[in-house]
C-alpha cells in the first residue's frame, strides 16, 4: 500500500527482512539523490535482528553468539523485531546540509506521536532518540530510536518505536551503548496494548515534521 503526502510519499511495507529493506533503502536512495524520485518513506516491521552502527564497541555486542548485522548509520547497536515500527526515510536535505536539525525533526516526529497516543516523553540532553524522563518505576527509559546516514544529501536508515515488542530482546545488548538507563515500550508505558497497526497511521500522519 503506498500513500502520497504534500512532498513526500510513505509507503507500508509490512514485515521485511532486514537485508531486503536495507537493499531497497540503498536503491530508493539512488534514486532520490539522482532526482528520479520524491522523498520516500518506508514504514515497515523486521523479523527479529541485531544492527550494529559504526561506533559499536566489542562489548556492546551480544556474548552468546547471537548474529549481528553491521550496517553503515551512525550510532551503536540496537534490535529491531516484532512489534516495533520502523521508518526509513530516504529524503534530500535542503542545502546547507544540517543533519543535527534533521535528527531534531526526527526527535520532534517521534515525540509528538507518543503525545497523541498519551504518553509524555522528551529529548535527553547528550543522547539520541526520544525518552520516557526518570520517575518512580525507573530511570530515563528509550522508547523510539534514531540512527541515520547522509550520502550526496540524501538521508537513508531513520527511527523506530517500540509498540509492544519483547524488550527481553534488548537484555542481549548494551542498547544503543548506554548502560545507565533502560528500554521500554508503549505499551509498558500506557499500560494497555499499543500495536504497530494503530501507531502507524499516528507516524504518517506526522511524516510532514521531518520536511524542513
Amino acid at each position: 500500500m503506498t500513500s502520497t503526502l504534500p512532498a513526500l510519499t510513505a509507503v507500508h511495507a509490512g514485515i521485511v527482512d532486514y537485508q531486503r529493506a536495507w537493499d531497497e533503502q540503498r536503491r530508493l536512495h539512488a534514486e532520490v539523490a539522482d532526482g528520479e524520485r520524491g522523498d520516500t518513506v518506508l514504514l515497515l516491521e523486521h523479523p527479529s535482528v541485531y544492527t550494529a552502527g559504526k561506533r559499536t564497541e566489542a562489548w556492546d555486542r551480544p556474548m552468546d553468539g547471537t548474529p549481528v548485522v553491521d550496517v553503515d548509520r551512525g550510532g551503536k547497536i540496537t534490535w529491531h523485531g516484532p512489534g516495533q515500527l520502523i521508518g526509513y526515510p530516504i529524503m534530500k536535505l535542503p542545502d546547507p546540509i544540517d543533519v543535527v536539525a534533521y535528527v531534531r525533526r526526527t526527535e520532534q516526529l517521534l515525540i509528538d506521536v507518543c503525545a497523541e497516543l498519551g504518553l509524555t516523553a522528551v529529548r535527553v540532553d547528550g543522547r539520541s532518540g526520544v525518552w520516557v524522563p526518570a520517575d518512580e518505576r525507573g530511570p530515563d527509559r528509550k522508547v523510539a530510536a534514531i540512527g541515520i546516514r547522509v550520502a550526496r544529501g540524501v538521508t537513508q536508515h531513520g527511527f523506530s518505536i517500540n509498540c509492544d515488542c519483547d524488550l527481553g530482546a534488548f537484555d542481549k545488548i548494551v542498547p544503543c551503548g548506554i548502560r545507565d538507563a533502560g528500554v521500554t515500550s508503549l505499551t509498558a508505558e500506557l499500560g494497555r496494548p499499543v500495536t504497530v497497526a494503530e501507531v502507524l497511521p499516528v507516524v504518517e500522519r506526522h511524516l510532514p515534521t521531518l520536511l524542513a
